[in-house]
């Protein structure tokens, strides 16, 4: 093309690539010539290895690609990432890892990522698929946890705090016997009931956090912490918070109220109830945590955290990073919601 045209190889790449540096007509016809060849434009593989860059961020997350769309929550967040990203010219590569993966599956799904860094999504820190991000030495931004990971940036909220404030308000309201609804404490395939040794080394900081946000708030009123019953639920399914909401009550029957740690555990949980002829406040109070739309719309009381500002914030300082290239941390806040789902024990 560029020895008919008599231009340069330059010339011929800028058409596609950046058509300001070009005349209008002198593009055109390169265009037309290259249609009437039937060169569709400059390999991108070809460009990745000479540029060295890739054009694209990928996405960690240790759940099933179908948690992306399903979770609103986690879907707020990839669009948040998804938005930094477009405005900066950047693709998005999702890499899901979840439990039904095989390691080495998703070893090799992380190792051959055609991307210049990755957002990593809410894993523990003895993650294998983190420890093979970061052996790649590419720019990593972890997202919620896990905390104090050595050289890199993190986007989060103070799930204890948040946890906390949410607890002082069910305890505020009279209820003495509670049960705490939990996504899955660690990587193992565990669900059901939670004992004690279990509750005290959970391998997410996110779970620990707000369960410990819980303790603090019952100990903080004199309440004893035997009186809280906490179901682990491993999979992220629709109906995990109503099968977590009937192994706590049958637990503990003398339950007044279901703290949940995500909004799609309580709304699970309150389509349980509801099948099961138990009201909404007036003889179960239930809790979430997201601020999710649908949680919202049903009058959810719960903690609102900002997941597409977390996700925006994340493609931002993975794309633009400090000039000081030193790693950040960024708390981003929260705010409790007092639904309509929420009353004194009945």
């Amino acid at each position: 093309m560029a020895d008919e045209l008599k231009v340069s190889r330059t010339t011929i790449s800028n058409a596609f690539n950046r058509p300001d540096q070009l005349s209008a007509d002198l593009r055109e016809r390169v265009l037309a010539t290259a249609k009437r060849l039937g060169y569709p434009g400059p390999d991108p593989v070809a460009r990745s290895l000479r540029t060295r860059k890739a054009g694209a961020v990928g996405l960690v997350m240790a759940e099933p690609l179908t948690y992306f769309f399903s979770d609103p929550a986690a879907r707020d967040f990839v669009a948040g990432v998804a938005q930094s990203c477009e405005e900066l010219g950047q693709g998005l590569l999702l890499v899901a890892v979840g439990p039904g993966r095989s390691i080495q599956d998703g070893t090799g799904a992380v190792l051959g990522a055609g991307v210049d860094g990755f957002v990593v999504y809410s894993v523990c820190e003895d993650d294998p698929y983190l420890q093979v991000v970061l052996q790649r030495r590419l720019p990593v931004v972890v997202v919620d946890q896990p905390k104090g990971l050595a050289g890199v940036s993190r986007v989060g909220i103070d799930d204890r705090a948040a946890m906390r404030e949410l607890a002082d308000y069910v305890l505020g309201l009279g209820h003495r016997e509670i049960g705490l609804l939990t996504m899955r404490l660690g990587r193992d395939r565990r669900q059901g009931l939670v004992d004690a040794d279990r509750l005290r080394s959970p391998a997410f900081d996110v779970q620990r956090e707000r369960i410990i946000g819980v303790w603090e708030a019952m100990a903080a009123a004199g309440v004893d912490l035997d009186a809280l019953t906490v179901v682990e639920s491993y999979e992220h399914q629709p109906d995990s918070g109503g099968a977590a909401a009937r192994a706590a009550l049958e637990a503990n029957p003398r339950i007044t109220a279901l703290m949940c740690t995500a909004d799609i555990l309580a709304l699970s949980a309150m389509d349980y109830l509801r099948a099961h002829g138990i009201y909404v406040p007036g003889q179960m109070t239930v809790t979430g945590f997201d601020g999710v739309p649908d949680a919202l719309g049903r009058g959810l009381t719960t903690v609102s955290q900002p997941s597409l500002q977390k996700g925006r914030r994340a493609g931002e300082l993975l794309l633009s990073p400090p000039r000081s290239g030193l790693p950040v941390v960024e708390v981003l806040d929260t705010e409790l919601v007092r639904g309509r789902t929420a009353g004194p024990p009945g």
